[in-house]
């Protein structure tokens, strides 16, 4: 059985386009789109790695 995923967009995200990520976490990966082509490509990431990612970005 599956389950829709739940798409969240970052707040600082506007309905002008733009360079938007859509991230929909579950419990063991976390799923990762571009907000502009929700049918494309996807990367999906453990939530470990996610971590890293955000710790790093952060950081700038």
């Amino acid at each position: 059985m599956s389950t829709a995923l739940e798409w969240f967009k970052s707040s600082y995200s506007t309905e002008q386009g733009g360079n938007c990520l859509e991230v929909a976490p579950t419990p063991h990966t976390i799923h990762i789109r571009d907000s502009k082509h929700t049918h494309g490509p996807r990367l999906t990431v453990t939530p470990d790695t996610w971590t890293s990612f955000l710790t790093l970005t952060r950081d700038r």
